[in-house]
């Protein structure tokens, strides 16, 4: 018998992320390493995982999310101002660069270096595909 991915799943996974350009967001197939995730670890949105629900191992379907729906749109909130100051020489800060930082408790969210201008250094906090569809193509290896 095949077992549906249910929302206690444990879920191997091949998936594709592409932008609704064409253009590859992420892969598990670029160093052929499928994912494998636990169903409600938050590792994978709420709307991702409503789309992985029923199917089963061998199955392989396309999924169309709009922004709202993925990663959400860009907040205003998460750009922030900084000075360049707080740069080290072995950050550079040059527009597109991506920096790790660091988290009161520990943890690191990435940020996009936006623009420099003068002292101030504009980053984003958003995720690198807030406003953008996704389409998210999966390939269930297996199901437990």
């Amino acid at each position: 018998m095949t077992v549906s991915i249910t929302p206690s799943s444990e879920v191997l996974m091949h998936f594709d992320l592409k932008l609704s350009d064409g253009s590859a967001a992420d892969s598990t197939r670029v160093n052929n390493k499928p994912a494998k995730l636990q169903m409600g670890d938050g590792s994978l949105t709420a709307n991702f995982e409503q789309c992985l629900l029923g199917l089963k191992e061998g199955d392989k379907k396309s999924f169309t999310l709009n922004a709202d729906e993925a990663f959400g749109m860009p907040n205003p909130d998460n750009i922030h101002h900084m000075d360049k100051s707080r740069f080290t020489a072995d950050t550079p800060v040059d527009v597109g660069t991506i920096i790790a930082f660091s988290q009161p408790d520990g943890s690191e969210v990435p940020g996009i270096v936006r623009e420099v201008a003068g002292d101030s250094v504009t980053v984003d906090f958003n995720h690198p595909l807030a406003g953008q569809t996704v389409i998210f193509d999966v390939e269930i290896l297996g199901v437990s």
